[in-house]
């Protein structure tokens, strides 16, 4: 189980290339991975999107998210999750989160893939500003799944 908060760009695929690679003791254990990869629109509410700029409490925001993962290894039993979530300022098309799941099989791989996106984006503390070319706004809620 790994949860990291970058404010640098990061590609996804290598993320889970490297994170399963390091797994060598799991090896041959897991039958499948399901991956979540979220990336800026340039569109919201009907508006162009410029760029956004996402803000957290460093510690809240941790907790919240190994809070999530230890839930979904609980429920599903799967072998191991990786959650990797940007924040700062970003483009459209930035990748912004990842969410990866490794189990026996699959479909405990896509029950705990959606629910820690999901769960993530109801729970986890981000607060999103996007910049617009009328200005700039806070973004109230999270578009639904």
């Amino acid at each position: 189980m790994r949860v990291e908060i970058l404010d640098t760009p990061f590609d996804p695929l290598e993320a889970v290339r490297e994170h399963q690679e390091a797994m060598q003791a799991e090896h041959g254990s897991f039958g499948a991975t399901a991956l979540f990869i979220g990336t800026m629109r340039d569109l919201n509410e009907g508006d162009a999107v410029q760029r956004m700029t996402l803000e957290h409490y460093p510690d809240m925001t941790r907790r919240h998210l190994e809070q999530i993962s230890q839930e979904a290894h609980e429920r599903w039993g799967v072998i191991d999750t990786l959650i990797i979530h940007r924040v700062g300022e970003m483009q459209p098309n930035d990748p912004i989160v990842l969410v990866a799941a490794w189990s026996a099989h699959r479909g405990e791989a896509f029950a705990t893939c959606r629910y820690l996106i999901e769960e993530l984006k109801s729970r986890a503390p981000f607060w999103k500003k996007e910049y617009l070319d009328s200005g700039e706004r806070w973004v109230e809620h999270n578009t639904p799944a």
